[in-house]
């Protein structure tokens, strides 16, 4: 389902099937459901939407001199200033290129072979370090005065070869962006195995390759991929660990900024420090109102003890208005095992034990069977969120379940004789603003019978 861009929130349409099925399904089954109910992977074909919004863990960035410093000694920065003194005043093809003749001279004297003289030419020319007129080729002023958008260009010179084949494998050139963010997200690098295989499944699922091509590429993957992790760190984006990659300073930076380009929540550790020296109430409040970028929880966490943070939050949240719930409920569920004991203390919070119930089943642990009473309750806490947002008529629409339909009547009759406290509140929302005057007129009329009860 969609976000609310107030943290990920039950899909309502499927919340009573999923509490009917908590008792008879396999905990592999139920990881399933809940994946699906929380948004899971769920990607919008339809070619209209835009592309997921994704957050990643804060990052420290290196002072902008020891990054400039750093760009000088990037194997493909300088090869790009070596070519350019070499290149000095030279003809060149209709390609705006070097013949063929001096090309092979090039890499002889610069020791590179013919893929890599190719994009060093590309950086030397698109960086300014080299000019092309009509008389030929001739040496350019020299580097700017900025180097990080000096660099920051280079890395786009670089991504942009993938589709002309820039390491030399095609699985590789495929899922280098993901690649890229995938080691983005892990401050420690990624082991070499891991890599690999997170490379195959990215293929496998991604581009839909059947089995036999699977098993080719499980034989030659890991070639291609060390040789292609040798061009990467020639251009300056990774370095080897003992047993694995991680991006390098410049690397951070770099990724860093194309996601930023995309419109991902790609915050510096510096901007989300301070959240994570917050209660858990302050927290959740900078959650409600957007202050707290979507890493801000998980930095907050990581600062205290599961158990504890998981217990001052559903202190919070028993106490609370829905949107906090709410709020709660998508840091509950990033939380694993260590966060049980805290959800069985919940199970006695007269407004938390129905959270508390669902996250202890869909985890495969036992928990209180729910009514169907219990699913209309749970189902109008989560719309009753919609009561917190600035924009309502908007969040409303990006929740599937609020798409008009015989289910969504039904659920509006179900609200309608809910003991949920904020039950009249969220009818009268769906009555003023919902888009379908079905559903609007059929809400309003629901709101009216609750109230004479």
């Amino acid at each position: 389902m969609a976000n609310s861009g107030n943290g990920g929130i039950f899909d309502l349409g499927e919340l009573r099937s999923l509490i009917d099925e908590l008792g008879s399904v396999s905990g592999e089954e139920r990881e399933a459901l809940l994946s699906e109910m929380s948004g899971g992977n769920d990607e919008c074909d339809c070619g209209e939407c835009e592309s997921e919004v994704l957050s990643f863990p804060p990052v420290e960035i290196a002072s902008p001199a020891e990054l400039a410093e750093a760009v000088l000694s990037v194997p493909l920065v300088r090869d790009a200033r070596r070519l350019a003194g070499w290149t000095g005043t030279r003809g060149v093809t209709s390609e705006g290129v070097l013949f063929p003749a001096e090309a092979r001279e090039a890499a002889g004297e610069l020791g590179l072979d013919d893929d890599r003289l190719r994009l060093v030419w590309i950086v030397a020319v698109n960086s300014g370090l080299l000019r092309i007129a009509r008389t030929g080729a001739s040496a350019g002023p020299g580097l700017p005065s900025d180097m990080m958008e000096f660099w920051d260009g280079v890395v786009m010179d670089v991504l942009d070869r993938t589709e002309e084949g820039l390491t030399g494998s095609a699985v590789a050139d495929e899922h280098l962006t993901e690649m890229l963010a995938t080691i983005y997200a892990t401050s420690d690098g990624i082991s070499y195995a891991a890599l690999v295989e997170g490379m195959l499944q990215a293929h496998e699922i991604g581009c839909e390759a059947k089995a036999a091509e699977m098993r080719r590429l499980r034989e030659e993957l890991p070639g291609e991929l060390d040789v292609a992790l040798s061009l990467l760190a020639y251009c300056g984006l990774f370095e080897r660990t003992g047993d694995g990659v991680r991006l390098t300073p410049l690397g951070v930076w770099a990724v860093r900024q194309d996601l930023l380009r995309e419109g991902h929540d790609a915050p510096l550790l510096s901007e989300v420090a301070g959240f994570a020296e917050l209660s858990a109430s302050e927290l959740v409040d900078a959650m409600l109102t957007g202050e707290a970028p979507s890493s801000a929880p998980t930095l907050w966490v990581e600062r205290r003890v599961p158990e504890d943070a998981a217990r001052e939050l559903i202190k919070v949240a028993a106490s609370g208005t829905a949107g906090q719930r709410g709020v709660i409920g998508t840091v509950l569920e990033e939380m694993g095992p260590e966060a049980e004991p805290a959800m069985r203390e919940a199970l006695a919070e007269p407004t938390m034990w129905r959270h508390a119930a669902v996250w202890l089943g869909v985890r495969d642990l036992d928990a209180p069977a729910l009514t169907e009473d219990d699913g209309s309750w749970l189902a109008v806490d989560t719309l009753a969120t919609l009561l917190h947002i600035p924009d309502a008529q908007e969040a409303m629409g990006e929740f599937e379940a609020l798409e008009a339909g015989d289910e969504l009547l039904r659920l509006v009759d179900d609200i309608s004789r809910s003991s949920h406290p904020d039950a009249i509140a969220v009818l009268e929302l769906l009555g003023a603003h919902h888009p379908d005057t079905r559903v609007a007129k059929a809400a309003r009329k629901a709101a009216m019978k609750a109230r004479s009860r």
